[in-house]
């Protein structure tokens, strides 16, 4: 229904932004909503899927119009919903996860969470080959931004904590990764992508 929506980002948080426009603010999912953060309060564009089912109705948002469409190809993988697609996206990781799956490597699509082996094994069967004109470049600086340094370091970490929570891991993954970020100097973006750096190790 909407291809995009331009409006400016009033609101970052673990599992969502908002971005007004024409004085409605929308709440739009997003893989990793802290890389939206350099944008706070600027005017953007924001590439948009709209998820409807019996229970919800959902916006998605992505900064680039490849990263949307590699949203939708995942979706239409038997087994994989809005967030298994959004977690998968999240990892920054994404020149590996195409990799994985024209190499067949099931044991890394596993790592992600909510994809069990008939999952993976669906994602390679269904996407193998068909992910060319997607990401012809791999877009491997999905989700690099220059986001400024923030003085509340723990702060930071606790928020890269929850927004890795929102995206399905567990309490248990979490707890085994959070002594070695502690060890890092980051923001809340670096410290997401750290933590899923490590998550899927």
């Amino acid at each position: 229904m909407y291809e995009y929506i331009k409006g400016t980002v009033q609101y970052v948080g673990p599992e969502y932004v908002v971005i007004e426009t024409g004085e409605i603010g929308y709440k739009i999912f997003a893989p990793n909503p802290f890389s939206f953060s350099p944008y706070q309060h600027k005017t953007i564009q924001v590439f948009t899927y709209q998820h409807v089912r019996e229970d919800l109705i959902a916006l998605y948002g992505f900064l680039s119009r490849e990263e949307k469409l590699l949203f939708m190809k995942l979706l239409n993988v038997s087994g994989i919903g809005p967030k298994g697609a959004l977690a998968i996206l999240a990892s920054g990781e994404v020149q590996a996860v195409i990799h994985a799956i024209e190499n067949e490597n099931e044991a890394f699509l596993v790592k992600f969470p909510g994809v069990g082996k008939k999952t993976a094994r669906q994602m390679i069967l269904d996407l193998k080959g068909k992910l060319q004109d997607v990401v012809p470049d791999y877009f491997p600086n999905l989700f690099q931004s220059d986001v400024e340094e923030a003085s509340a370091e723990q702060a930071d970490m606790e928020e890269a904590i929850l927004a890795l929570k929102a995206l399905g891991y567990s309490e248990r993954e979490l707890k085994r990764i959070q002594p070695k970020l502690a060890k890092e100097n980051l923001n809340t973006d670096e410290y997401i992508k750290k933590g899923l750096q490590l998550l899927l190790k």
